[in-house]
């Protein structure tokens, strides 16, 4: 398995059981993770915690972050919003490979409620292990850079300015 840097790792309630199981596995793969994600099922609101994980990713932080929610959805429409970040909701290997090997992938989005611990632990572990191809890639990825300073605005501000008031 490809060595990575530090992985920050976030969650509402419904990807709380699932980051478990990620963390622990993370830990046993030698791999060093920053949890910003919520300790229960008790309801929180999860653009609170994809934000601080995108603006972890893209302001080099963190060198890859994964997000779970229930579904995966929102925190990826949230984490793909923030200039450099790269968030892939993926729901089986083949996705991880190629979303890895084609999109250089560093944000990984999660269904706690859709996809089951095996089969995401086997996501995980396949979109740690692959790498980017570069090569006619860098083409589409040198237009989401050019889309990116067209459509993105000025720095990422602090997140309490971004949603001031409390995570439920």
């Amino acid at each position: 398995m490809k060595q990575t840097g530090v992985i920050y790792i976030g969650n509402d309630h419904g990807g709380y059981g699932l980051k478990l199981a990620i963390v622990k596995r993370l830990k046993e793969l030698g791999i060093a993770c920053v949890d910003i994600g919520t300790d229960s099922e008790d309801i929180v609101r999860y653009p609170y915690y994809a934000a601080e994980v995108a603006k972890a990713v893209a302001e080099g932080k963190g060198d890859r972050g994964i997000l779970i929610c229930s579904t995966g959805i929102g925190m990826s429409i949230i984490a793909n919003r923030f200039k450099g970040v790269r968030a892939s909701l993926c729901t089986d290997t083949y996705m991880a490979k190629m979303t890895r090997k084609h999109n250089d992938s560093n944000l990984l989005c999660l269904g706690g409620k859709i996809t089951g611990e095996f089969e995401a632990l086997d996501i995980l572990e396949t979109w740690l292990s692959e790498e980017y191809e570069g090569g006619r890639h860098d083409i589409s990825l040198g237009l989401i850079e050019e889309a990116e300073k067209e459509l993105c605005c000025g720095e990422i501000p602090p997140l309490e300015e971004l949603f001031p008031g409390d995570r439920k």
